[in-house]
């Protein structure tokens, strides 16, 4: 009788127990899919271009995706680093950030439609200004001068790493003014007079020629390059990490298969993307970043040479040295 009181005692206390202890919340299942993209251009330009591609996607995850444009790419890294966004279309530089900061990872890129694997970087001036490298470079504070977002790739990055970095040139010395601002911006401001010079890249001004409109004609039609970089990769497709599994496998059935194949249907999804300046994406990972993560330390290199700092030149050497051990260990393409 003992024995059996005992029994009903401890199953009730393992049953109380039980009620005590609250069960593991489910993740809750995504509601909508925010997606980020660069700020190479205006906002009406890029939805213009983009709300095809985006009401697409829509049908195929099922579920509303909305678009999200940052004023500048910090705010499209801090949006993901804060789960606002969910999925989009990075620079390299800013991609890289993404991962470093915002839980990002690379799961695509794009496909340059001219069949260059790669765009670079360029500076402008107006047509008929008299303005050449060399007179850009003589840094005598009398040029009003055009860069990109600090995060950009082609806007500021490449040009500081190939450029003004090896000639020991800081723009903010060398230019009576420096103005930040996109690609579209810039190309505009230079083709009006309101920069003397400024950087963009070939594939924004595909782009501005695509449209042909008088405006983006005229434009082009008044500027010209007098400065262009090597090659840059093309542009990453930034994920978080954290994303439902069953949500990423929706994104990458519709990103991988869309524009491929034959028949009116693939014909229409590449017209669309011809819009969006690449052909079908491919398979990418976090490698796809080394190149921007070498210009990088290189750049930081010669600053640290030029200025004597022993100690940047060592940690950016060493980076370097990590770089190539990476990019050896990647399986042969």
């Amino acid at each position: 009788m003992i024995t059996r009181r005992l029994g009903l005692v401890a199953a009730l206390a393992l049953s109380l127990a039980g009620c005590g202890q609250k069960p593991e919340p489910k993740a809750s299942a995504p509601q909508v899919v925010n997606f980020s993209i660069i700020s190479a251009e205006s906002r009406q330009t890029q939805m213009a271009d983009w709300g095809p591609f985006l009401a697409d996607m829509e049908k195929a995850v099922g579920l509303p995706v909305k678009p999200f444009f940052g004023s500048n790419y910090t705010a499209l890294i801090e949006a993901m680093r804060f789960k606002q966004t969910d999925v989009g279309w990075f620079s390299n530089q800013s991609g890289l950030e993404a991962v470093r900061r915002a839980n990002g990872e690379v799961f695509a890129r794009t496909v340059n439609p001219s069949g260059h694997d790669g765009y670079q970087s360029v500076i402008i001036v107006k047509k008929g200004s008299g303005i050449t490298l060399d007179r850009l470079l003589k840094c005598d504070r009398s040029l009003n001068f055009g860069m990109g977002d600090a995060k950009s790739t082609s806007g500021t990055l490449a040009p500081m790493t190939f450029l003004f970095a090896p000639r020991n040139v800081d723009p903010n010395t060398c230019f009576k003014t420096v103005r930040s601002a996109n690609h579209e911006t810039n190309l505009f401001s230079v083709g009006s007079g309101l920069l003397d010079a400024a950087t963009n890249n070939t594939a924004s001004m595909g782009r501005m020629a695509m449209l042909n409109t008088d405006m983006a004609k005229n434009t082009l039609a008044n500027v010209q390059v007098i400065w262009t970089s090597p090659t840059i990769p093309e542009d990453p497709m930034i994920r978080r990490k954290d994303l439902d599994p069953a949500l990423k496998a929706k994104i990458d059935a519709f990103i991988f298969s869309y524009g491929v194949g034959e028949g009116p249907e693939a014909q229409r999804q590449r017209k669309i993307l011809e819009r969006i300046q690449t052909l079908p994406f491919k398979h990418a990972d976090d490698s796809h970043l080394l190149p921007v993560r070498e210009m990088e330390a290189a750049g930081q290199l010669i600053q640290a040479r030029s200025k004597g700092d022993q100690a940047g030149v060592k940690a950016a050497a060493a980076e370097l040295a990590k770089i190539a051990a990476e990019r050896k260990a990647l399986p042969a393409s």
